[in-house]
């Protein structure tokens, strides 16, 4: 289940991401956003993508969830921290990811759903600027996060190479310390999911204990009885 979670998620949110990049970025002139806008079309796809986040959005809580229900039930050392840091880092990751694309949209679903007077664009890019804040900022620190406490949890296990290991700390401080507002930092984390998932799956299964199969049964050994006594019994009268 952490793996076909992770696998869904990723997908989704790459989906997501692809329809929403559509609108204009924050550096395009105001015309270039009263024209999109006025079109319409563009409109839709975004609204689409705002709509799939969502469940991308459960995709990845689920995620979190049979993650670290795997975990839990190997051997090994248990440390406190690191447990909770993975379950609120994914959900502050979520909550940033929602509010973030919200902001972005929130033209776009205007413009599908109301036949009201569109805001001026100056309006639009400070909702999309608030949006690429809460993502990019603040949703891509607590992906790193997650991406530390899990991996750290993992190997507490033994159920990463180390080769996996280090790519997700480097990956991670990668996350932490990008001031960039480009879409395809966004793919880092999904990506990292889907590897993290796979390899969590088969070497769970190889950690977890062989369970006796069906198979001819042993037939007890018979214990030897006690001799039995026989008494002699006077027949004197």
């Amino acid at each position: 289940m952490s793996a076909l979670s992770g696998l869904v998620f990723a997908v989704l949110l790459v989906v997501a991401l692809v329809l929403m990049r559509q609108g204009p970025g924050l550096g395009v002139p105001d015309s270039a956003y009263a024209q999109f806008y006025a079109g319409g079309h563009g409109s839709v796809l975004v609204t689409a993508g705002l709509y799939i986040v969502p469940f991308a959005g459960i995709a990845f809580l689920w995620h979190v969830s049979a993650t670290r229900t795997l975990i839990d039930e190997l051997p090994g050392p248990r440390s406190e921290v690191p447990r909770w840091l993975q379950v609120t880092s994914g959900v502050v990751f979520v909550c940033m990811v929602f509010a973030g694309t919200a902001a972005v949209g929130a033209v776009a679903l205007l413009t599908v759903f109301s036949s009201t007077p569109l805001p001026p664009p100056d309006v639009a890019r400070a909702l999309s600027s608030a949006g690429y804040g809460l993502v990019f900022v603040f949703g891509v620190r607590a992906a790193g996060m997650y991406m530390i406490a899990t991996t750290r949890l993992a190997r507490a296990r033994e159920l990463l190479p180390r080769w996996l290991a280090v790519v997700s700390y480097l990956a991670a401080t990668f996350l932490l310390v990008s001031t960039t507002f480009h879409p395809a930092l966004l793919l880092v984390f999904p990506g990292w999911v889907v590897l993290m998932s796979v390899v969590l799956l088969l070497e769970a299964g190889r950690h977890r204990p062989a369970t006796p199969g069906p198979g001819p049964r042993a037939h007890p050994v018979p214990t030897p009885s006690a001799p039995e006594v026989h008494h002699d019994h006077d027949d004197r009268a």
